[in-house]
């Protein structure tokens, strides 16, 4: 789906307007679900009139997608210019560990909304979206996993593909721990009240994981 030629309306207008519906929308969707969600608030909120709403946003289905689609492509853009960047494989690894701390705290709606919708069940098109960046990051994972197995840095017996899988499966995980009420408990529950104040034990302790996990010492 474009997005930039259906949203012609919206995309004429203020970067400042559409920041603010955008923040608007994101908190009206991360707090409330797709199905309780009210379009009307978002609008108040937004300081925008209704019918400048319908005129940006055919429904809420497509606001919904929108929002959906801008949190995917600016954590999309930030992922692939780590992977694409010079650095060794564990270099890598641990930037995108670091981005993803202080990505969720600064998006925490944003990151929260990404949660809600795995539950949502009233759209494919959701699917669509999302794995668009799912399947970049899949085949970008599962090739500089390939390329470290070959230069004889990861043992033999690994599988590229299940393990970039596990690799993305941790990194949600982790998005979710910093954003999310339920898995912000659960990491304070195993580790401590104030691990939320240990982001350098927390990436320390990761990396050793996963060094053991997939890497010769």
């Amino acid at each position: 789906m474009n997005f930039n030629h259906t949203l012609e309306a919206f995309n004429r207008i203020s970067e400042e307007k559409r920041n603010k519906i955008f923040d608007a929308a994101i908190n009206e969707f991360a707090e409330h679900g797709y199905e309780s969600a009210n379009i009307n608030n978002i609008a108040l909120k937004a300081e925008v009139s209704i019918g400048s709403m319908y005129k940006y946003f055919k429904n809420k289905e497509e606001l919904y997608l929108a929002i959906i689609h801008f949190g995917v492509e600016s954590l999309k853009g930030i992922l692939e210019e780590i992977i694409c960047s010079e650095e060794d494989l564990l270099g890598k690894i641990e930037k995108i560990i670091r981005v993803i701390q202080s990505y969720s705290r600064s998006n925490v709606n944003l990151t929260k909304l990404y949660n809600q919708m795995t539950n949502e069940n009233h759209s494919g098109l959701v699917w669509e979206i999302v794995s668009d960046m799912e399947g970049v990051t899949a085949k970008l994972y599962a090739s500089f996993i390939k390329e470290a197995k070959d230069a004889g840095k990861v043992r033999n017996d690994v599988d590229e593909k299940l393990f970039a899988y596990f690799l993305d499966n941790l990194f949600i995980l982790l998005q979710f721990s910093y954003s999310c009420e339920y898995y912000k408990e659960r990491l304070k529950m195993f580790v401590s009240e104030d691990i939320f104040d240990k982001d350098d034990l927390v990436a320390e302790q990761l990396m050793k994981f996963i060094r053991g996990a997939f890497f010769l010492e």
